[in-house]
């Protein structure tokens, strides 16, 4: 009976550990070019489920945490992002899956650099050389809102009074229909993975990929929280989450 009573604990023991290993399932693959079938350092690897990040190393391996189901968003400069999505014997073969990837073809535009005729006397030339249109926060008080815009763009203050005026159906068209993916803001924010990648990126395709948006929908997002044109164009995509975070933040205290 005491033989029974410890092969049974020991089994208990077994199928919980077992249980929780499920539970946090991962898979390991190694990211290589195409072309020279060499191993890519420094990729991103993001499991846009699961909302977790991870980096190849100098061999191109990584490990992230994922179940069957999950979608994997993996790039890196120069190639072409692509989804993988995780299947049962992925996570179960213990060989390194190779993940190819596809160097991005890209033609540059051409770009002019115009003249400037300076004099060498600072007051003069201060005149003669093109001032930036600057942007400003403001701050409406009592709404605990802050609205960017142009300050010399036609119309820059009556749109930000606008908005203020009601806040609340303005910010519920952005992401009243989309409440799922706005959540994932917050769990975007506590991975360190997740937040470098972000901020060494300027084309709003993982953060697209994450929120479950179009790029197009991103900008759309800060217009309407009345994000200036520059910064819209200039932002990392770190930049770009934190901005859509604050102002979602903001949509959500004014709706409760």
């Amino acid at each position: 009976m005491r033989y029974f009573v410890v092969f049974f604990i020991t089994l208990l023991s077994l199928t919980a550990h077992s249980q929780t290993e499920k539970g946090k399932s991962s898979v390991t693959g190694t990211l290589v070019s195409d072309i020279t079938l060499l191993p890519i350092y420094g990729v991103d690897v993001i499991n846009i489920n699961k909302v977790k990040g991870a980096v190849s190393d100098d061999k191109g391996n990584f490990t992230i945490e994922a179940t069957a189901n999950d979608t994997l968003h993996i790039s890196f400069i120069g190639y072409q992002p692509i989804k993988v999505r995780v299947t049962n014997d992925w996570i179960n073969n213990k060989n390194v899956t190779r993940i190819k990837l596809t160097e991005r073809s890209k033609v540059l535009d051409e770009v002019v650099i115009n003249k400037y005729n300076l004099t060498g006397f600072l007051q003069i030339d201060s005149k003669l050389a093109p001032v930036q249109d600057k942007n400003y926060r403001y701050g409406i008080a009592g709404l605990n809102l802050g609205y960017e815009g142009g300050s010399n763009s036609p119309g820059a203050f009556s749109r930000i009074l606008s908005s203020a005026f009601n806040p609340a159906d303005l910010l519920n068209n952005v992401f009243g229909k989309k409440p799922t993916e706005m959540r994932r803001l917050r769990e975007m924010k506590k991975d360190d993975a997740v937040r470098n990648a972000l901020a060494s990126k300027f084309d709003r395709e993982t953060l697209a990929a994450l929120l479950g948006v179009t790029k197009e929908d991103i900008a759309d997002i800060l217009e309407r929280c009345n994000y200036s044109e520059d910064f819209i164009k200039t932002a990392n995509d770190l930049q770009i989450m934190d901005a859509i975070s604050g102002c979602y933040e903001d949509y959500k205290a004014i709706r409760h």
